[in-house]
C-alpha cells in the first residue's frame, strides 16, 4: 500500500503546544502508551554502497530511490529480540516499505550466509515477509551493501481517533554512530547528536492529509521539508566531504534499472 509522509522540523519549545493542539484528534499508539515516558527508542543500521549511492540519491533529489536498513526497538529484554529487515522505497511522494521480522540472533547469522533457507516467517501477520527478506539480501549481495551508520532516536507516536491509518510521530533526540558492526544495533558507543534544539514531526497517511492538522501546521508556522535522518546523521559525522556532489549515475545505474 502506498503511504505518504509529510515531515517538519519543530523547535523543542513548541513540543508541549503541539501535543495540546493535536490531543482532540489522536491517541497514543499501543507502543507509546505502554512506555512510562510515552516514547520508545528506534534503532536502525543503514546500509549503502561503497560510493554511497543511497545517500547521493537523496541529496540529489532522485524521485525513485531506496534505503536499506536493519531496525530494532528499545533495548533487548531477552537474548533474542525481534528486528526487521526493511527496504523503504520512495516513488516521488508516496512510499512503500518492504519488511521482514527476524530474531536478532538469526539476523546476525544471515549476514554470514547461514540460516536464510531456514527462515520461518509469521505469514499471518507479515504475509510477504519471506519475499521481502529475499529481496533485501538480493540487494545486499548484488550491490555489495555495507553498514554505514546507526541512527537512534526516541519516537512518540499517535494514531488518529477516527482514522487509525493517520499516524503522527515526534522523533526526538536524534543521534548516530558511524560505521557500526551489525551486532552493535543496541550499542551507543561513540554516539554523536544532531538537531539539539529541534525534533522531527512526521504526519503519515494513505489518501489525504488530515484536515485537522492543517491549522496546527499554520498556527505553529511549520513548513513541510524534505527530511532524511540518514542524511542528517551522515552529515553530522562529516565523513562524506566532496567539494561538489558527484553525479549518482555512476553509482546507482543498477538501482534505476532493477524492478526488484
Amino acid at each position: 500500500m502506498l503511504r505518504y509522509e509529510y515531515k517538519y522540523f519543530v523547535p523543542n519549545n513548541k513540543m508541549d503546544t503541539l501535543r495540546r493542539m493535536i490531543a482532540p484528534f489522536v491517541s497514543y499508539d499501543k507502543y507509546s502508551e505502554k512506555m512510562e515516558e510515552k516514547h520508545y527508542t528506534v534503532r536502525s543500521i543503514y546500509f549503502d554502497t561503497a560510493g554511497y549511492g543511497c545517500y547521493f540519491e537523496k541529496v540529489e533529489g532522485i524521485k525513485h530511490r531506496k534505503k536499506f536498513r536493519l531496525r530494532g526497538y528499545n533495548l533487548p529484554e531477552n537474548i533474542d529480540p525481534q528486528v526487521f529487515f526493511e527496504i523503504k522505497r520512495k516513488f516521488e511522494v508516496p512510499i512503500i516499505k518492504n519488511r521482514a521480522p527476524v530474531a536478532f540472533d538469526s539476523a546476525l547469522q544471515m549476514f554470514t550466509g547461514n540460516y536464510l533457507d531456514k527462515y520461518l516467517p509469521d505469514t499471518e501477520k507479515y504475509p510477504r515477509s519471506e519475499e521481502n527478506l529475499k529481496r533485501f539480501f538480493y540487494h545486499y549481495h548484488t550491490h555489495k551493501l555495507r553498514p554505514v551508520i546507526l541512527v537512534i532516536y526516541e519516537r512518540e507516536a499517535f494514531l488518529g481517533n477516527h482514522d487509525d491509518s493517520i499516524r503522527v510521530t515526534f522523533d526526538k533526540n536524534l543521534r548516530s554512530v558511524a560505521f557500526p558492526n551489525i551486532e552493535e544495533l543496541y550499542s551507543e558507543n561513540n554516539v554523536r547528536r544532531s538537531l539539539s534544539e529541534r525534533f522531527i514531526l512526521e504526519v503519515k497517511f494513505n489518501d489525504h492529509f488530515p484536515s485537522w492538522m492543517k491549522p496546527v501546521i499554520g498556527t505553529l508556522g511549520l513548513r513541510r521539508q524534505s527530511v532524511s535522518k540518514y542524511v542528517i546523521s551522515i552529515d553530522t559525522h562529516n565523513f562524506i566531504k566532496p567539494k561538489k556532489l558527484p553525479s549518482i549515475y555512476s553509482h546507482t545505474q543498477i538501482y534505476r534499472n532493477n524492478k526488484n
